[in-house]
């Protein structure tokens, strides 16, 4: 089936073709741009440097460590015990498997009793509904909406906040 492993080195190349990937790249809220591997190699080291505030996994496949997708949890506020999930399953074959269900469901399990947090949220674009019933399955609640919030191919748009609470698992 599928783990969670911590993010390495190696993952980078495949990391940079998907943030490359318009299509997919539409389906998050970031904005989609150029990127090049030197990018990626900052963003990792970065990443190594700034461990306390963010815990970034690769999603692979256990039988062969094959990278999957990536899930996240960055912002990491340890007073407040919360943090804001991302998550990108990589190329479009992997999805509609349950790799995305798996990857939540271990990283909020991960969140709250590994790290100790209470709060976990995060934000889609509103017509990701896709992602949205992946949230909502996984336990996420629906919080509010914030209005125009992302320009994305040449319009602002609606992002959906959804939050989960340790309780609610």
């Amino acid at each position: 089936m599928y783990k969670l492993r911590e993010l390495e080195q190696k993952d980078l190349d495949t990391i940079n073709k998907w943030r490359n990937n318009k299509e997919l790249i539409d389906l998050l809220g970031a904005p989609y741009r150029f990127i090049n591997y030197e990018v990626d190699v900052r963003w990792f080291e970065h990443y190594m440097k700034s461990r306390n505030e963010s815990i970034r996994c690769a999603i692979v496949d256990d039988m062969n460590d094959k990278i999957l997708g990536l899930i996240s949890i960055v912002s990491i506020n340890n007073l407040n015990q919360s943090g804001e999930l991302h998550i990108m399953i990589g190329d479009c074959e992997n999805q509609g498997k349950g790799i995305g269900t798996f990857a939540v469901k271990e990283m909020i399990n991960h969140a709250f009793y590994n790290l100790n947090l209470h709060r976990i949220e995060l934000t889609v674009l509103e017509d990701n509904v896709r992602a949205i019933h992946l949230y909502e399955k996984c336990g996420f609640k629906y919080e509010g909406r914030k209005r125009k919030a992302k320009y994305k191919n040449g319009k602002f748009v609606d992002m959906k906040m959804y939050a989960i609470l340790r309780e609610e698992i």
